[in-house]
């Protein structure tokens, strides 16, 4: 888990979103990913709503 206060590790994914047109600010996309050594492993980045890529189960698979 990693806390992205300002979003700045977001950025650098290029995975925020502008939610402005729901009375919110920039936004992290729902995403969950796996790193070994400091290198990106898996990525998965919802679609939409929902947590069909992102969830506990599917991510503790790819382990």
């Amino acid at each position: 888990m990693l806390a992205d206060g300002n979003g700045e590790f977001t950025q650098m994914l290029g995975l925020e979103m502008d939610a402005s047109g729901f009375g919110m600010a920039m936004r992290s996309q729902r995403y969950a990913l796996i790193a070994e050594d400091g290198k990106i492993t898996h990525l998965n980045i919802e679609d939409g709503p929902g947590v069909d890529v992102s969830s506990a189960e599917t991510m503790m698979a790819l382990l």
